[in-house]
């Protein structure tokens, strides 16, 4: 599917923007095969190695239970962590290493080793310098600690202090705080907006609020656990469709309107269809124009998470509304995070006045959490006003973004790589398959000074182990040249590596 949209230009008038597909290239089947294989050669070692250690004659690093209670329901030495036993203590290094700089396009990492295989971790002292970080969210680059863009946020430190020690309904509702709300609401186009704390708990705890028994929620597979924990917490009637599949959406929307509620049958009280703007491990983009289309067919809710796509997305960071030439006061419920285009903490819940004086009153999270910290909530004031441009500067991230991501997501498709989601975002995965090679990617990237994200079943599916690139406006032409000329000299010795030692 090709969208063609429209975009004002510099002198008013509209111009056609052409919007590509996302891009799910299936893997050769001798991959897919020798993926299997190579799953399948790590449980059968995990098995001996467990036998080894039931026998005494390999040590187990892992909790075991106490003598005296070997007549009790077992708590540690059960299948059910067969697969951290096994197969992700391998890998375990790859993953949680601690930083010690500001996380900017560079970074520092502090040197750790293992001397039990990953069951345990030391500090050596030592410190890796300017490591290219290809993983944080920091789409635009705000997270900087540079003197002069930052004296604003220390002017409001000094006046509100740090924290802010109440509930927004009690004590800790601050100006600033309702500035940050208008300013929110004006970048979106809606009527009105309301600031979290916690970009997780806007989702979590919002979601209950909006929906509860008898309603239905309708909800991509590929959702972020804060949508689902949200939803469940809701206590509503969930049900899943396929990601970004309009026909298995529809389904199930004939489905509720003409079965109605189980047993009773009767009609649902709402019925809520959640999706996000960019799915974060696939990098593809929701189908707007189609799912807005079928939400006013069969008169539901749309709610929209916009994490990873508030500030990254549209010509002027406005999000998949814009990219797409939407009107964002079509959505019910507009979602989104500061914590990475904006460089700070905490989400939004955006839309008609009703709404978000609803949630003032009714959210979990806007009644009983703590107000955001003031220097955070100038933070994302700040970030926004240069998105917009009316603080006077003209830096151009959104665009200087768009040009990196997609320089380097058609630089990798180049050289032959598999590689998902949409041209238009950050989020760029880069499909490795081999359990073998997701640890040793990792860790030949990170001996060139290159941080990147590797991820792998359960995360994804089995097949599909990847790892995962998050672009950046600060990222300069030199440092994705590098993270390429990485890839196209080494990534084959890899592939021969975990083929054989997999």
């Amino acid at each position: 599917i090709i969208y063609v949209t429209t975009q004002i230009n510099g002198d008013g008038f509209h111009q056609p923007r052409v919007r590509g597909e996302d891009s799910f290239e299936e893997a050769p089947m001798c991959v897919a095969v020798l993926t299997y294989m190579g799953y399948g050669i790590v449980i059968l070692f995990g098995y001996f190695r467990d036998f080894l250690r039931a026998v005494g004659l390999e040590k187990c690093h892992q909790a075991q239970e106490r003598e005296e209670q070997k007549d009790f329901v077992p708590l540690y030495q059960d299948f059910e962590n067969f697969y951290k036993r096994n197969l992700y203590m391998r890998v375990r290094d790859n993953w949680n290493r601690p930083i010690c700089s500001l996380p900017g396009p560079v970074f520092d990492i502090m040197e750790r080793v293992s001397d039990d295989y990953n069951w345990t971790f030391r500090l050596t002292g030592k410190t890796v310098e300017n490591v290219i970080n290809m993983g944080s969210y920091n789409y635009l680059g705000f997270a900087e600690n540079n003197v002069d863009f930052m004296k604003t946020v220390a002017d409001e430190t000094r006046q509100y202090g740090v924290g802010v020690c109440s509930t927004r309904q009690e004590l800790g509702n601050f100006s600033i705080h309702e500035k940050l709300e208008r300013l929110v609401a004006e970048f979106l186009g809606v009527e009105s907006a309301m600031a979290f704390g916690m970009g997780f708990a806007t989702n979590s705890m919002n979601i209950p609020a909006l929906v509860g028994k008898g309603c239905l929620i309708l909800s991509d597979e590929l959702n972020h656990t804060s949508l689902i924990l949200g939803a469940k917490l809701s206590g509503a009637t969930i049900r899943v469709f396929k990601h970004n599949n309009m026909q298995s959406l529809e389904k199930l929307l004939k489905e509720a309107i003409c079965s109605g509620q189980p047993r009773t049958h009767r009609a649902w009280k709402k019925i809520l269809i959640m999706v996000e703007g960019i799915y974060s491990m696939e990098g593809s983009l929701v189908r707007l124009p189609e799912i807005l289309a079928l939400k006013k067919k069969y008169k539901a809710y749309l709610f929209l998470d916009e994490a990873h796509s508030i500030g990254a997305v549209g010509p002027t960071g406005r999000g998949v509304t814009e990219h797409f030439g939407m009107d964002p006061n079509e959505v019910d419920v507009l979602m989104g995070t500061f914590t990475k285009s904006f460089g700070a903490t905490g989400g939004y819940i955006a839309g008609k006045k009703e709404l978000v004086d609803y949630l003032r009153s009714h959210s979990h999270s806007a009644v009983y959490a703590t107000a955001m910290s003031p220097p955070v909530v100038e933070q994302i004031i700040r970030a926004i006003k240069c998105i917009m441009g009316v603080d006077g500067t003209t830096e151009g991230k959104v665009r200087q973004l768009s040009e990196n991501m997609r320089y380097f997501r058609s630089r990798l498709k180049e050289m032959g790589f598999i590689i998902y989601g949409n041209q238009d975002s950050p989020v760029i995965p880069l499909l490795l398959y081999l359990p073998g090679k997701v640890g040793a990617f990792s860790r030949a990237m990170l001996k060139r000074k290159i941080g990147v994200v590797v991820v792998g079943f359960p995360a994804t599916p089995i097949t599909e182990a990847r790892a995962r690139f998050c672009v950046s406006a600060a990222h300069t032409r030199e440092m994705l040249d590098k993270v390429i000329n990485y890839n196209t000299q080494h990534l084959t010795d890899l592939l021969w590596y975990s083929l054989v030692f997999s």
